[in-house]
C-alpha cells in the first residue's frame, strides 16, 4: 500500500510548490544565485531548515516535561556541502540557544542529547546517509 505524504508542483523557471499530505503549501526555488533573485528557500535549504525544526520540537518538549521555565528557544545551523555533484551535505552543526530563568545545564545537554541520538527522525535519516552530525548549546538566563 503507497501513501501519499507530498506533492511538488512546477510554477515555471525553477520553482515548485510543494504541497504536504496535510495540505500545507511552501514554495522552493532552485535557481542559482547567478540567475537573479530567489523567491523562496532551495531545497537543500529545506533540508536544514527541518533538521532544525525536528530537532527543535523534541528539545523544547524534553524540556516542558521536566517543567523549566523555558521562554525561547532557537538553533543556528552550519553545513558543509560536497565540492562536486551532487553537493550532498557532508556535516551539519546545530548550536541551540536556550533562553529562561534557572535552567540547568545537565538538562539541556540531556534534551539535545536525546533529540539527536533518539528521537530526531531527521537527524537519523541524514546520519544514516553519511551526513555528521554534531550539536552544542548555550543558555541565556532571564
Amino acid at each position: 500500500m503507497s501513501t501519499q505524504l507530498a506533492k511538488v508542483v512546477w510554477q515555471g523557471q525553477r520553482k515548485f510548490t510543494g504541497t504536504s499530505d496535510s495540505g500545507f503549501d511552501v514554495l522552493m526555488d532552485g535557481r542559482s544565485a547567478d540567475s537573479g533573485p530567489r523567491e523562496a528557500a532551495s531545497p537543500m535549504e529545506l533540508i536544514a531548515l527541518g533538521l532544525g525544526g525536528c530537532s527543535s520540537v523534541d528539545v523544547v518538549s524534553i524540556l516542558e516535561k521536566k517543567r523549566l521555565q523555558i521562554s525561547a528557544c532557537s538553533v543556528d545551523i552550519q553545513t558543509t556541502r560536497a565540492t562536486r555533484v551532487p553537493a550532498v551535505f557532508t556535516h551539519m552543526h546545530l548550536n541551540f540557544v536556550i533562553t529562561g530563568k534557572n535552567i540547568p545545564e545537565k538538562a539541556v545537554n540531556q534534551a539535545v542529547t536525546l533529540s539527536a541520538d533518539k528521537y530526531c527522525s531527521v537527524v537519523q535519516m541524514l546520519q544514516a546517509g553519511g551526513v555528521e552530525i554534531t550539536h552544542g548549546f548555550e543558555i541565556i538566563d532571564v
